[in-house]
């Protein structure tokens, strides 16, 4: 997904891991902040992600776009 990984949390139990990273969008080269984090729940695993733009106030859509990505990819690897 072309992220730049800033820091990454392995999960151990109870708690959860997170993957912190920056992505950088194609066109104006802007940086937005990516948060994934990986939980236990009773028998499943939930993982989210949070995509927030730097600058400015709207993103064109580049924030969805990223998520419903990852959300695609991660289902088809499941």
């Amino acid at each position: 997904m072309e992220l730049e990984i800033v820091s990454q949390e392995p999960a151990k139990f109870p708690s959860g891991g997170e993957i912190r990273a920056v992505a950088t969008t194609m066109v104006f080269r802007f940086k937005d902040d990516v948060t994934i984090t990986v939980q236990r729940e009773a028998n499943a695993t939930v993982v989210n992600m949070r995509s927030r733009s730097r600058i400015g106030r709207g993103d064109l859509g580049a924030n969805a776009r990223r998520i419903r990505d990852f959300q695609s990819r991660l289902a088809a690897r499941v």
